[in-house]
């Protein structure tokens, strides 16, 4: 018989063991990996941190199994394409930004922002079909993101205040090895939340006020966090990459806007931007404070998350009641839209 205990989570419950030649590990549902079959989450990625590219800067960086060049011309557009010139297959990485154009270090062929070549160093009239791949790229909250497909199928959502009434903070996590959609899985794991993150919840599993649309879900958490913080948040996970929290904390709103990046299969970063109101005090904290705050509690639930995803080997087994939200996104996973169209040119 069970003892009574006060906190239910530390009750035991003491089986008859199961002989050891009749131990069998379930295994549940397939959730794809990314990169299986060749092909990628046709999710928002995040890929650079807006001052990372300043006007007239080119960056490179890996991104689902190849490599692409993110830059930004004299119109402060940021634009992201394929990083091998069609030439000779030169990195563009290490040419520069002429215009609102790419030029190749290697022959001077010019690419424009629609990926077309329209200038060849020597003077000659470009191959016809010589172009590059270009990425839809949205920015907000001073992250760059890129959209894995030839149109995004879905737009980042909005929060409850206009981005030009907030001030954002954006940073970024060290390299997790597991893919970004595990991290993702951790919002609808409301055991997780509790028992790593040291949440106590108001009432209900918040995982049964999800609301569940087309491209993720949104749901209510009413709780105190590690030092008796009162929260009310909505949180949401957009597509296979992208986490959205806001509401009020202790007082005051805090925003966090989170991506899980895709620079190869099996790893990511997480790209954070902390929002709050772009009001001189609320909830008895000025500007600073509270974006201090934000990056302090974000950084810390990436450190307590860290060990676990760095060394887990996810595979979907026992799921109990308590994991219905978390089933459901894996079912949500398993019919996500996947694809690679731009495997040709960034390989």
């Amino acid at each position: 018989m069970n003892a009574t205990v006060a906190n239910p989570q530390d009750k035991l419950y003491i089986r008859k063991p199961i002989p050891v030649a009749e131990r069998k590990r379930v295994i549940g549902m397939h959730v794809p990996r990314e990169g299986e079959d060749g092909l990628f989450s046709q999710s928002w990625f995040p890929i650079a941190l807006s001052d990372e590219v300043p006007v007239g800067g080119i960056i490179g960086r890996d991104f689902l199994d190849g490599r692409v060049v993110i830059y930004r011309g004299v119109d402060g557009v940021a634009r992201i394409q394929s990083a091998y010139c069609p030439h000779i297959g030169a990195d563009l990485a290490v040419g520069t930004v002429v215009e609102n154009r790419v030029q190749c270090a290697f022959h001077k062929w010019e690419y424009d922002e629609n990926g077309m070549c329209v200038k060849t160093g020597a003077g000659f009239p470009p191959p016809a079909n010589a172009c590059l791949y270009t990425f839809p790229v949205t920015e907000r909250f001073g992250i760059i993101y890129v959209f894995n497909g030839h149109e995004p199928l879905w737009q980042l959502p909005d929060f409850e205040y206009a981005d030009d009434e907030l001030v954002a903070s954006p940073f970024t996590s060290e390299l997790y090895n597991c893919d970004p959609w595990i991290f993702a899985s951790n919002t609808p794991d409301t055991q997780h939340i509790s028992v790593v993150h040291g949440f106590r919840f108001k009432a209900d599993d918040p995982s049964k006020t999800c609301e569940w649309e087309d491209w993720g879900f949104r749901m209510k958490i009413d709780a105190w966090h590690q030092d008796n913080e009162e929260l009310a948040w909505e949180a949401g996970i957009y597509g296979s990459s992208i986490f959205l929290q806001q509401g009020m904390t202790d007082g005051w709103w805090l925003g966090i806007a989170a991506g899980f990046s895709m620079p190869r299969p099996g790893n990511h970063v997480v790209y954070i931007s902390a929002l709050v109101r772009n009001v001189e005090m609320e909830g008895g904290k000025t500007i600073q404070e509270r974006l201090d705050y934000g990056k302090m509690l974000l950084a810390r639930t990436a450190a307590e998350d860290k060990p676990i995803l760095d060394s887990i080997h996810h595979r979907v087994g026992f799921l109990t009641k308590a994991d219905t939200a978390l089933g459901k996104y894996f079912r949500f996973l398993q019919n996500y839209p996947r694809a690679h169209p731009s495997a040709d040119f960034i390989r």
